[in-house]
């Protein structure tokens, strides 16, 4: 099983993830804050790391405060490419995209992803397997159906997950799930960053989840370890790591700064073709 982005945040992100159930939730339960539990916080263990849906880490920031996510929805830069490493790496980012367009509660936004999802999936020579959720979401979207949208993108993610590891594409695999963690993180990063505090920049504290990417991208075959874009987001997440590992006392507003820089440059990178 491998993490989904930011993700998940993300998660998933991921992109769209927490490396353990994160301070900041005790922190809201405490509070009182909607009567959040903490126990109840939903999410996979994969290697001993705990990773959140990444619809679930979206509505740990909706309990801390009310975000404007139509300001968080981007178009995406869709790559002209044969490259199987970047259009993984670009699934998982639209995916973690449409997480985004969800919470906007955005209905155009959500139908070009889906178009997104559809011509990725081709490119990627898995769009029988994915055609019939990219439909659903597509057809949620008429009906402002956004729980069943959700639903949707967590199992496309997962769906074209599974058929690259039945194909033996696990790096590929990975792939996915990094560009959603990426995509996840920075839109974490640009709400915390418009409206700090201390609660909600805990939810960045992810050391564990962070050390599963670098150490997959190690496991990586030869050819994928040393793609150009594979080999600038292992710089990354280990900048990442050190600014996660620096913020003993919590994270900074200048931290969460940075690392929203780093996972912009990063997501650029995916979407450009050299």
């Amino acid at each position: 099983m491998n993490p989904s982005s930011f993700y998940s945040l993300f998660a998933a992100t991921a992109l769209t993830a927490l490396a353990t159930v994160s301070p900041v939730v005790a922190q809201a339960a405490s509070s009182g804050v909607q009567e959040f539990d903490p126990q109840a916080f939903p999410g996979q263990v994969v290697d001993d790391v705990v990773v959140p849906v990444p619809s679930e880490v979206f509505s740990v920031l909706d309990k801390l405060g009310e975000p404007n996510w139509r300001q968080e929805i981007r178009e995406a830069d869709m790559p002209k490419t044969a490259d199987r490493t970047k259009l993984s790496l670009m699934f998982g980012l639209v995916v973690a995209e449409g997480f985004v367009a969800v919470q906007a509660e955005d209905k155009e936004a959500v139908k070009d992803i889906g178009r997104e999802v559809i011509d990725l999936a081709t490119a990627l020579g898995l769009i029988k397997a994915v055609r019939p959720h990219a439909q659903a979401i597509l057809d949620a979207a008429d009906k402002s159906d956004w729980i069943s949208i959700r639903k949707e993108f967590d199992q496309t993610q997962k769906t074209v997950r599974d058929s690259m590891e039945q194909m033996k594409d696990i790096d590929l695999s990975q792939c996915v799930s990094m560009g959603g963690w990426l995509r996840g993180t920075a839109s974490v990063t640009s709400v915390i960053g418009k409206s700090f505090s201390a609660d909600r920049a805990e939810l960045l504290n992810q050391p564990m989840l962070v050390e599963h990417f670098i150490n997959s991208i190690d496991k990586m075959g030869k050819d994928k370890k040393e793609h150009h874009t594979v080999s600038d987001i292992h710089k990354g997440l280990k900048q990442i790591m050190a600014k996660m590992e620096g913020a003993v006392d919590g994270f900074t507003k200048d931290g969460v700064r940075e690392i929203s820089k780093i996972c912009e440059g990063l997501l650029t990178e995916i979407q450009n073709v050299k």
